[in-house]
């Protein structure tokens, strides 16, 4: 059966590969030798480019490739009020078949009082909204609160300015429901929160560091989903929300491993959301088994297709995965999608742009031959 709103059979996690030109721009921006119009005007015709060629994939979303950022989560985070960047950097560890690489993000301090000045990516949202056309909805996404959370903890929260933890929780989902409504207001009617933590949890690993920084890790999974709740509450009529979870996407590589099983039943039945992307193309994703969870009412989107290397799966081994799939989940609540975005960060994942295209293509094909055209 078709699905005519989102998600939808064929979709894709939101970030694209940027084209070298915008990489030029955005690098001679930072020296000082164009200004912030001319970058501007730029991105502008990248993002015209990129919603072609959804349009021509044959998708009936489309995203800006989030083409405007340099991560898909620190350029909307430092945007609030109240965060700032820290001077220190955190270190991340990401793993791939090569052996290990780090990522050094910039760090975040809670410095005052978290709330929402402006409507975060609202201009970019409308660039987008304005040129998406032949019946595609244009599909907004933003990091989850849980991130805030997620990327510094206690330690990153003054507590002069927050004594306790439950006034920063209020005051930053007061800041996504305002967010929520303002861009509901622009026309939104596809938003996606993308949360990496909801992800890391289900890895052993991940919960000792989190208990090791002082966190309740067999609980904080709960906590999150509560916190993502009442970011929601109240959200506006016409708006589909969905969430998306990974194990980490930087230059083909990732942090965590292990199936969805420790979050599974908490996540499907008490996040109040439409639709779940979620990370399925290898043997770290675990098994389909955590999808016997999913109600009746709530649709997943499996991350089948991996973005982290060039190579075009076979449409044979694609739909076997979806037949070993409906054994825990009705198809009719299955969508299909890249497992992450192509590029999470300005640097992107190591394909070139037509082997990026040639995944969404076959990812719409293969949706139309399961569910039909």
């Amino acid at each position: 059966m078709l699905r005519d709103t989102p998600p939808f059979r064929a979709d894709h996690v939101g970030s694209l590969l940027r084209p070298p030109r915008l990489l030029q721009a955005r690098e001679e921006h930072a020296a000082g030798r164009i200004d912030a119009a001319e970058l501007r005007a730029i991105e502008d015709h990248a993002v015209e480019e990129v919603v072609a060629l959804q349009r021509e994939a044959g998708l009936r979303s489309a995203t800006d490739g989030e083409f405007r950022r340099g991560s898909w989560h620190m350029d909307f985070i430092y945007r609030l009020d109240g965060i700032s960047k820290a001077h220190d950097n955190l270190t991340v560890h990401f793993r791939n078949a090569a052996g290990e690489i780090d990522f050094t993000p910039a760090a975040l301090r809670v410095d005052g009082r978290l709330g929402l000045s402006e409507t975060i990516f609202g201009d970019d949202f409308t660039f987008l909204r304005d040129r998406v056309t032949d019946g595609v909805t244009p599909k907004l996404t933003i990091p989850s609160p849980s991130m805030v959370h997620y990327r510094g903890g206690a330690a990153a929260i003054d507590p002069d300015v927050y004594s306790d933890v439950e006034e920063f929780w209020a005051d930053l989902t007061a800041a996504y429901r305002e967010q929520v409504r303002r861009v509901r207001k622009l026309g939104c009617t596809y938003l996606q929160l993308d949360d990496t933590s909801l992800a890391y949890l289900n890895d052993p690993d991940q919960r000792r560091a989190m208990a090791d920084r002082g966190e309740d890790s067999e609980h904080l999974h709960e906590a999150y989903i509560r916190h993502l709740n009442e970011a929601l509450a109240g959200r506006p009529d016409g708006l589909t929300v969905t969430t998306h979870m990974c194990r980490g996407n930087f230059r083909d590589s990732w942090v965590a491993e292990g199936g969805y099983d420790f979050v599974a039943e908490a996540l499907f039945n008490q996040l109040e959301v439409d639709g779940f992307f979620l990370e399925y193309d290898d043997e770290r994703s675990g098994t389909f088994e955590p999808l016997r969870h999913v109600p009746a009412d709530k649709v997943v989107v499996l991350g089948l297709v991996t973005t982290k290397h060039g190579e075009l799966e076979s449409r044979d081994v694609l739909r076997a995965r979806l037949d070993e799939a409906s054994k825990y989940v009705d198809l009719d609540q299955v969508c299909i999608s890249p497992q992450c975005g192509f590029s999470s960060t300005s640097e992107g994942n190591s394909l070139s742009v037509d082997q990026e295209r040639a995944k969404l293509a076959l990812l719409v094909e293969l949706a139309d031959e399961v569910w039909g055209r």
